[in-house]
């Protein structure tokens, strides 16, 4: 299976910011859309990701203050990425090194979508149940041996 399996599934919706909005009207667009995360587009090229752990980690070392603190001076500069064809061992592997929860997919420089490591946990389980159903199958519909 493929990120492209994946985003094909999940469907294209993007949310975005810019590295000049405010981290609030961020936090606003993510509990707004029950999302954890952002990307952050400057001239319609990926500049960045914004997560709740960039936010929470801004929270605490500011007391709980976001004032007008804006998405680029917290935002993850050098994101994790992959593209369409990368396998889904890969991205779980690349996650999972990284601690990375979301990554965005770039084809090119042009911006595909954003997949989790919710999206990536359910495509594995939802791989191994169709498994199993065949399986189960396969062995339901066993030859009988000749005697």
């Amino acid at each position: 299976m493929q990120v492209s399996d994946i985003l094909r599934l999940k469907g294209n919706t993007l949310f975005k910011v810019s590295p000049t909005s405010l981290v609030m009207e961020a936090v606003n667009i993510m509990a707004d859309h029950d999302i954890g995360s952002l990307v952050v587009l400057d001239q319609g090229a990926l500049v960045g990701m914004l997560t709740f752990r960039e936010i929470i980690q801004n929270l605490a070392k500011h007391q709980g203050v976001l004032d007008q603190v804006q998405v680029g001076a917290i935002m993850e500069k050098m994101p994790l990425v992959c593209e369409p064809q990368t396998e889904l061992d890969e991205v779980r592997k690349m996650m999972l090194e990284r601690h990375a929860r979301y990554l965005p997919v770039l084809d090119g420089q042009i911006l595909m979508g954003v997949i989790s490591f919710y999206d990536v946990a359910k495509s594995v389980v939802e791989a191994q149940g169709f498994e199993n159903t065949m399986l189960k199958a396969y062995i339901r519909d066993w030859p009988s041996e000749a005697k």
